[in-house]
C-alpha cells in the first residue's frame, strides 16, 4: 500500500523543490527516491519533455537504469519542421519513436497505458524485450497535456514510464498514487524547463553575455552601460553574387560559414552581439585592452582557418564557397537596451562601431582579408604581430586611418582575397 499521507509528503515536497527552482534531473531523482521510501516499487523512471532549442528537440531524465546511459540526455529532432532545409534526421530514432508507447498514446488520445512483461507486449513495443530482459515485470506510461494556452512550441506535455521488478507487478493502488502523482512532478519539471530554456533562447537570439544580462533584469530601455571593447565586423565576399546565382543554397550556405566563425569568436571568449545577413558585429572584453585585443585576434586566426576548412569541404561536394571579410577595432562603446518601448534590442552602438564597420568595407577595395585600425595595432603586443597597408580616408571618419593587416607569414599561409 501507498498511504495518503506518502502522497501528501512527496506532493508537498515537489511542490516546493519546484519553487527553489531544483533542476529537472535533481526533481526526477528526488521524486523517485523519495517514492520509493514510501513504499511505491518503482524500479526505473524516465521523464521526457520537449523544449525550444535549436538543435535538440527535447530533454530526457532517467533514474535507476543502467548506469552505462547518462541520467540526462538531449535528444535530436523526430520530424522535420517545415521551412527546415539542413536538417539531417536519424532515419532509427524516428523508427524507435513511431514503434514506442508515447507514440501510440498521442495517436489515441490515451493518458495512461499499462503492460505486463509478455511476449504479447514485445510483440507490440520493441522497447518492451530490454525491460523484460533487464528483470522488470510491469511497464507504466503517463502522458500530462498541457492545455493550449500553455504550450510553447513543440512543449505540449510531459511523458513519464514507470517500471517495477516486483514480482506482482504494480497493483492497482500503487496505479492510483502514480497518478496522483506524477502530473505535480510534471508541473514541477516543465517550471524548471522553461526557466531553462528562456536562458537558451535569450542566449541564442541575444548572445551569451547580452542574454544573461537580459535574464538578470537589465531590460529597461536606455539603460546602457559605456564599456572598453574589441569591435568585430566581418561580412562574406561575393554574398550577393551567390544569392542571385544559387538562392536555394543561401541558407546552408550561411549556416556553415556562420558556425565557424561564430565558434572561433565563442573559443576566445567574444560574444556575438547580431548577426544581419551575411554579416557578424561581436565584441570581446577583458581586465585591459590587451587582453581584449590578443583575444580578437586570435579569434580572427581560427576564424580564417575554420573558413579554409570548409572552404575545401564545400567545394569538394560541388556547393558554393566564399571567404571572410573581417574589420577590427578597438574603443569605447554603449552597451545595452535601444529601440521603441515596443520593440528593443539588446546591442552595442558608437563611433567605434561605425569605425569597425568602414573598415571592414574596406577589405574590398584594399584588397586584404582582414584589415585592422590603428588603434588596435597601438596596443601593447599588437604591432610586432601586424603589418601595415597604408593609410586611407574611412566613409564618414574625419582623418585618414593607417590599417594594418595579420603578418601572414607568422600566420603560416599567404592571404586569401
Amino acid at each position: 500500500m501507498f498511504a495518503q499521507d506518502g502522497i501528501d509528503t512527496l506532493s508537498a515536497w515537489l511542490a516546493k523543490s519546484g519553487l527553489r527552482g531544483e533542476s529537472e534531473a535533481a526533481l526526477v531523482s528526488g521524486f523517485c527516491e523519495r517514492a520509493v521510501a514510501a513504499g511505491l516499487p518503482i524500479s526505473r523512471g524516465l521523464v521526457i519533455i520537449d523544449t525550444l532549442h535549436p538543435v535538440y528537440e527535447g530533454r530526457l531524465f532517467r533514474w535507476g537504469h543502467d548506469p552505462s546511459q547518462p541520467a540526462v540526455q538531449e535528444y535530436g529532432r523526430t520530424s522535420s519542421p517545415a521551412g527546415a532545409s539542413d536538417l539531417h534526421l536519424s532515419p532509427d530514432a524516428e523508427a524507435r519513436w513511431r514503434t514506442s508507447p508515447f507514440f501510440r498514446m498521442l495517436q489515441t488520445g490515451e493518458g495512461l497505458l499499462r503492460r505486463s512483461m509478455t511476449a504479447e507486449s514485445e510483440a507490440e513495443f520493441p522497447v518492451i524485450r530490454d525491460y523484460r530482459a533487464a528483470g522488470m515485470t510491469e511497464y507504466v506510461a503517463i502522458i500530462n497535456r498541457f492545455a493550449p494556452e500553455g504550450t510553447i512550441g513543440e512543449m505540449d506535455c510531459v511523458y513519464s514510464s514507470w517500471l517495477t521488478s516486483r514480482d506482482d507487478g504494480f497493483s492497482d493502488a500503487h496505479i492510483a498514487a502514480l497518478e496522483r502523482l506524477v502530473p505535480t512532478l510534471a508541473l514541477a519539471v516543465k517550471t524548471a524547463a522553461l526557466t531553462r530554456m528562456a536562458a537558451t533562447l535569450m542566449e541564442t537570439y541575444l548572445g551569451r553575455d547580452a542574454g544573461r544580462r537580459v535574464l538578470s533584469g537589465r531590460i529597461m530601455r536606455g539603460v546602457a552601460d559605456r564599456i572598453d571593447a574589441v569591435i568585430w565586423f566581418s561580412d562574406l565576399r561575393g554574398f550577393t553574387r551567390i544569392t542571385d546565382s544559387a538562392p536555394e543554397q543561401v541558407i546552408p550556405l550561411l549556416n556553415d560559414y556562420a558556425q565557424a566563425i561564430v565558434s572561433a569568436i565563442h573559443a576566445h571568449g567574444g560574444d556575438v552581439v547580431k548577426l544581419i545577413g551575411d554579416g557578424i558585429v561581436a565584441i570581446f572584453t577583458g581586465s585591459d585592452r590587451a587582453h581584449a585585443c590578443a583575444a580578437g585576434l586570435a579569434a580572427a586566426m581560427e576564424a580564417r582557418s575554420k573558413v579554409a576548412a570548409l572552404k575545401v569541404r564545400r567545394a569538394g561536394d560541388g556547393l558554393p564557397v566564399t571567404d571572410m571579410y573581417l574589420g577590427l577595432h578597438v574603443g569605447r562603446v554603449f552597451y545595452g537596451n535601444i529601440g521603441s518601448t515596443e520593440r528593443l534590442d539588446f546591442t552595442v552602438v558608437g563611433p567605434a562601431v561605425n569605425e569597425a564597420s568602414r573598415i571592414a568595407t574596406m577589405c574590398r577595395s584594399v584588397e586584404q582579408p582582414v584589415l585592422i585600425s590603428e588603434a588596435f595595432a597601438n596596443v601593447d603586443g599588437m604591432r610586432e604581430r601586424l603589418v601595415s597597408v597604408g593609410r586611407y580616408a574611412l566613409r564618414g571618419v574625419a582623418q585618414p586611418q593607417e590599417l594594418f593587416t595579420l603578418d601572414f607569414f607568422q600566420e603560416g599561409r599567404a592571404p586569401s582575397v
